[in-house]
């Protein structure tokens, strides 16, 4: 194609992958911008912030007039976290359903729903093609999970984290992308059980490598870190309690919980880690894995086998995540704090080239490119 393609990426900053993402694309020559409508407590970097400051009626007067922003200067639409810019709140719990405060949440219900529906109708009426990347609960539903994954969050979150609704609502959600996008993602191998058929596995996007490079900690005792977004659905007591076993059972190194920081932030922390235990019942690795991995640090993650089968053979075969459930994290960790700093180093650089290989945001915005390029041609 000749011209340039403009390129929507909205409405959240999840992970920062899609301002990663954005990022190459622009590299590639694209015309990609990430836009949020409120920046997350983490501080990803993203193009712009729609929000600052804003009460519900402003909301709702700029989510309005930016219908308009999208419609003139975007040629391609690309969702995250599974939301459109509409995407209604999930239903108001059955308890309290005749308060004034319920039916205030019900009526916005469906105004969101009303709004959403027609935000997509528009795109299509104006062939602006669809695209939507789900990114974890976005699509995942405690339902499935407990009825299929013997090793889930779903049982360990706490009450009202999925629900019966919630888990519909996720359901309707994926069927209505599945009629109007164009092409459908995950970054998460497990979300492609619920995902349509045709839904495709997308490695994350979200560093710069040549921002994250290996970096070596200092010398002294082995430096272990634990950083959750959500301590139930990271499998958290299960790493506190090998921590504290071992402690107990005198083993030398260090041990360091990082909650609540930006990712700026957080950073310095990563950088000064020999080793990350990330999630332990998702079945996956999540983005901070794909930074602790950049820095040349290895990861101790579960991996679900029967999730392996939506990824690429070799990646599959590349993968050097060091496999741990909640049973065997204990026995993971004691292996690895006495292991020479050497050794582990060593493997760091393994990881490095595994994410070179695999979560190289050029690469994955050039099969994004080739994608974009072909629903703008139909569309023409």
């Amino acid at each position: 194609m000749t011209r340039e393609i403009r390129v929507l990426h909205a409405p959240t900053a999840v992970g920062g992958n899609p301002q990663g993402l954005a990022r190459a694309e622009r590299l590639l020559g694209l015309k990609s911008r990430s836009i949020t409508y409120f920046q997350s407590r983490y501080q990803y970097e993203v193009d712009e912030v729609l929000c600052k400051r804003c009460n519900r009626l402003t909301f709702e007067l700029k989510r309005i007039a930016f219908y308009f922003k999208v419609v003139k200067q975007f040629d391609i639409v690309h969702y995250n976290s599974g939301q459109t810019l509409a995407t209604p709140l999930f239903p108001p719990d059955e308890e309290r359903e005749r308060s004034v405060a319920k039916w205030l949440q019900w009526i916005y219900y469906y105004y969101t729903k009303i709004l959403n529906l027609i935000e997509l109708n528009i795109l299509k009426i104006f062939g602006k093609p669809i695209f939507v990347t789900f990114q974890g609960d976005d699509a995942r539903q405690g339902d499935y999970c407990r009825q299929n994954f013997r090793i889930s969050a779903a049982t360990e979150v706490e009450n009202g984290y999925y629900t019966k609704r919630s888990d519909t609502e996720k359901r309707k959600r994926i069927i209505q992308f599945n009629r109007f996008a164009n092409k459908i993602y995950a970054l998460n191998p497990d979300l492609l059980h619920v995902l349509p058929r045709r839904a495709e596995f997308l490695p994350y996007a979200h560093i710069d490598l040549n921002d994250w490079r290996p970096i070596n900690s200092s010398s002294g005792e082995i430096k272990v870190i634990h950083a959750p977004s959500h301590r139930g659905v990271k499998g958290t007591r299960y790493v506190l309690n090998a921590v504290e076993r071992l402690k107990q059972e005198g083993f030398d190194f260090s041990f360091e919980l990082i909650e609540g920081l930006s990712n700026i932030e957080a950073r310095k922390r990563y950088e000064n880690a020999d080793l990350l235990v990330d999630q332990l019942l998702v079945g996956w690795y999540g983005g901070l894995a794909v930074e602790l991995m950049a820095l040349g640090k290895p990861v101790i993650c579960y991996i679900r086998n029967e999730d392996l089968r939506y990824i690429p053979d070799k990646m599959r075969k590349d993968l050097p995540i060091i496999n741990a459930t909640s049973d065997t994290v204990y026995l993971e960790l004691k292996k690895w704090i006495v292991k020479p700093r050497e050794e582990i180093l060593q493997y760091g650089k393994k990881c490095r080239m595994y994410v070179e290989t695999w979560h190289n945001p050029l690469k994955i915005a050039k099969r994004l490119q080739r994608d974009y390029e072909l629903a703008v041609t139909k569309e023409e």
